[in-house]
């Protein structure tokens, strides 16, 4: 395993705070002596993150990549598939060796195999700056040097994005939905499936100057707005909105759609113009939702013995949403499940009925409370931006399918109506982004890993990506680089200046990748000679000269540098989803093949999907639930949601997987808030009060939970914030697979449980929000954590 080194950071001589930015919020931090950081809140900041306090964590030795690390056993045997990958031994080389190596074994693989044969892994969220943004920086570099395979889409996303080009032309209802201003001053019923968690208004990709997103709830509450939650979990709408739970059961949101359809269809309360008017395809759902295609009419009855919810209630909470200015809010957790297309586009169907998109407060929102930018506004225009170049090479994956692709190289999946061909995958070149936090059951995906000949990662800290590579270069963090901060929903641009010396070898990506470039013959075109600071001033003055009169700064890089932060123009907050479509459709209509809001997509139904048919469905879950595809056996089957723990069942509880309040995904789970969470040393999972009971179990045991394809120990936190049947456990705690004689992660990652499995054929998304789970107490010896070491 990596060495447990005590080399101290780096850090620059003490000084005044400099300006810096983070994925959750703007701050200064000063370099203290003796190693220390101290981290100041933005002061115009009205609810600055307490996510700030696991920042320190960041330049401390623990876990950090001190110097470029070989594996052993692929130094002293060369490339080549390897189970060993994360317990194999590192050797540490200096910088040139391992471009050295790197440089010959990426000519080999592409005079061999060819450009698809390499994969380019990255994820977004390593860096809130505009240059050092891994994504761009690695893609930039592999289409320099003859292109890639490459992901499409996202974790977060997956299901929603495709989605979303059939039912209304583009993702608007992501990049521009309508902003908290005209919410707050004009919305009397938020009706929120899956909620809006306060806990998530505290992170925006590129940083957020202003945590307002509270604020503006607070206002329409205190109008008097009414605020009603659908899901398991109560706290992901704040106590201070006086909501109504329905606690319903996980992943019976479209039931419950359909059936307040079914009620506005019935009784005359849906708005038939706007249908007729804005819509294609209000027909053929009509007689799905009434039951007069062959199915079973979508009557309250119906779905509540599905969803848990009392009949009589779902039948006042239709009539209800006929009475207000309704904003259906749709929280990106509904998607990140199979079938998850559903309950979007059941959402969007309702929103229909109701007839008011487009008006000021009402219609859907798809991703309220997902990140502090949501609704905030969006600037006109773009940010300062790394070209990536053109990538020559056409292949590609739906980002969530990274263990099929290594595993299966020559078969074939489905996508978006088309079907492809996973490449044969030799080299797999990751930069930014933790693949063994994002993905599904990962020893599946550590199996997937030990395919391809060559695995690189660049990272800062031992993480469980980084211990599964063969060559690993250690990455600077955000603080020890310079660079431009700055998102398109936020009114500021931030110089953020380095705030301490590289820790131990490490170098920026773009450092590290000039230096390979230049060893492949490709560094004039990768670097363009820049420096990191020629660089930012390229970038900022570049992009300053393109945006003209009514938005350029007037300030130039090195007064933008000195300042520390500019304010930017034109950010649009006051803007209400498809007003100009509602006013008139056949001027300004929507990208889809009709122009209209498409409650039936010819297109889709042309692809003779079982998992995703033409229009909103409630398709149940399967009848197994979705065992490791490489295991030798199946499990017994898992029961169709009930309202409660199933009895007898082999998968009794939901576990419902979702973001951590203490940190973003699972960067620095190390750190001084992620730590203060946990329990006996694990991730929390909080459990009814009855549920515990009945497990035996207390606040502060530990419990092992279990699926299908792996388990994972946690410490229990009882609570009647969940309902019964439901566990709940957060991503994000560094997977540890130390002990696999007691667990497949002994850290409480949830992903050691959940299934590796698409949305379905149409999106192929990420599915970890929900899986059937057992729980048991764990008596035994707890082994110890390992995962920061």
């Amino acid at each position: 395993m990596p060495p447990n080194s005590q080399t101290s950071p780096h850090p620059l001589p003490a000084s005044a705070p400099r300006p810096h930015s983070s994925h959750w919020g703007t701050f200064s931090a000063a370099s203290l002596p003796g190693g220390g950081l101290d981290v100041i809140p933005d002061p115009g900041d009205p609810e600055p993150s307490p996510l700030l306090r696991n920042i320190p964590a960041a330049l401390g030795p623990r876990g950090r990549v001190l110097a470029p690390y070989v594996r052993r056993g692929w130094l002293e045997n060369g490339p080549g598939p390897d189970p060993r990958r994360g317990v194999d031994t590192y050797v540490r080389v200096s910088w040139d060796e391992a471009v050295s190596l790197l440089v010959r074994e990426f000519g080999r693989v592409r005079a061999d195999h060819g450009n698809r044969a390499i994969f380019g892994g990255s994820y977004g969220w390593g860096s809130a700056g505009r240059f050092h943004h891994a994504q761009s920086q690695i893609h930039r570099f592999l289409n320099c040097f003859g292109g890639y395979t490459r992901s499409v889409n996202t974790y977060s996303l997956g299901a929603s994005r495709t989605l979303l080009r059939h039912v209304v032309g583009d993702d608007a209802p992501i990049s521009a939905p309508t902003t908290w201003p005209v919410l707050a001053e004009h919305t009397g019923l938020f009706l929120c499936f899956g909620g809006m968690p306060a806990k998530n208004f505290q992170v925006n990709a590129g940083g957020i100057s202003r945590h307002r997103t509270a604020q503006r709830l607070a206002e329409a509450r205190a109008r008097g707005a009414r605020f009603v939650l659908v899901g398991p979990v109560r706290d992901d709408l704040a106590a201070e909105l006086d909501a109504e739970w329905l606690a319903t059961v996980p992943g019976t949101d479209t039931a419950l759609m359909l059936a307040l359809s079914h009620v506005l269809i019935e009784e005359g309360r849906y708005d038939a113009d706007f249908c007729r008017r804005h819509c294609v395809g209000f027909d053929t759902f009509a007689r799905h939702v009434l039951g007069r295609d062959g199915t079973v009419p979508k009557t309250p009855r119906w779905a509540e013995g599905i969803c848990g919810i009392p009949a009589a209630r779902i039948a006042r909470l239709a009539r209800e949403l006929t009475r207000h200015r309704t904003m259906i809010s749709l929280s990106w957790s509904l998607q990140r499940a199979r079938r998850g297309e559903q309950p979007l586009w059941a959402g969007i169907a309702l929103a229909c009925l109701l007839g008011q998109i487009g008006l000021p407060g009402g219609g859907f929102g798809h991703g309220y409370g997902a990140t502090a930018g949501i609704g905030a506004g969006t600037l006109p225009y773009r940010l300062p931006t790394l070209d990536q170049g053109v990538n020559p090479v056409p292949d590609f994956i739906p980002c969530a399918r990274i263990a099929d692709l290594l595993l299966r190289p020559g078969e074939t999946f489905d996508y978006d109506g088309g079907r492809y061909t996973y490449p044969d995958i030799r080299l797999v070149h990751w930069a930014g982004g933790n693949p063994f936090h994002h993905h599904q059951d990962l020893a599946r995906l550590r199996r997937a890993f030990g395919r391809p000949d060559t695995v690189v990662v660049h990272e800062p800290h031992w993480t469980a990506t980084a211990r599964h590579a063969d060559v690993v270069l250690p990455a600077t963090t955000t603080l020890e680089r310079n660079d431009i901060g700055g998102a398109n929903q936020d009114a500021a641009l931030i110089a953020m200046h380095r705030v301490a010396g590289p820790v131990g070898e490490a170098r920026d990506d773009y450092r590290a990748l000039s230096d390979l470039a230049d060893g492949l013959g490709i560094g004039h075109d990768f670097s363009r000679g820049r420096t990191e600071r020629e660089w930012l001033e390229h970038l900022y003055e570049g992009w300053r000269a393109g945006l003209g009169p009514a938005y350029a700064p007037e300030e130039d890089f090195g007064t933008f540098w000195r300042a520390g932060r500019i304010p930017l123009r034109g950010l649009r907050e006051h803007h209400t989803l498809y007003a100009g479509f509602r006013a008139d459709p056949e001027a300004r209509p929507l990208a889809t093949p009709s122009g209209r809001i498409e409650l039936f997509s010819a297109t889709i139904a042309s692809y003779g999907y079982d998992d995703c048919p033409g229009h909103p469905a409630w398709l149940p879950p399967d009848a197994d639930p979705h065992p490791d595809p490489d295991a030798d056996s199946a499990p017994d089957p898992a029961p169709a949601p009930g309202p409660g723990p199933e009895a007898g069942s082999p998968y009794p509880f939901w576990l419902v997987a979702n973001n951590p309040a203490t940190r973003l995904h699972s960067q620095l789970d190390h750190g001084e808030l992620s730590a203060s969470s946990k329990v006996a040393g694990r991730e929390p999972a909080r459990l009814h009060p009855g549920d515990a009971a009945a497990l035996g179990v207390r606040d502060g045991d530990v419990v092992r939970i279990r699926s299908a394809v792996g388990s994972c120990l946690a410490g229990v936190v009882v609570s009647d914030a969940v309902r019964p049947g439901v566990v709940q456990l957060a991503t994000g705690a560094w997977w540890d697979p130390s002990a696999p004689e007691v667990a497949t992660c002994v850290h409480g990652n949830p992903n050691a449980v959940t299934q590796d499995i698409g949305t379905s054929r149409l999106a192929q998304g990420c599915t970890g929000q929900l899986t059937r789970v057992a729980l048991e107490r764990h008596d035994g010896p707890l082994p110890p954590v390992r995962a920061h070491e």
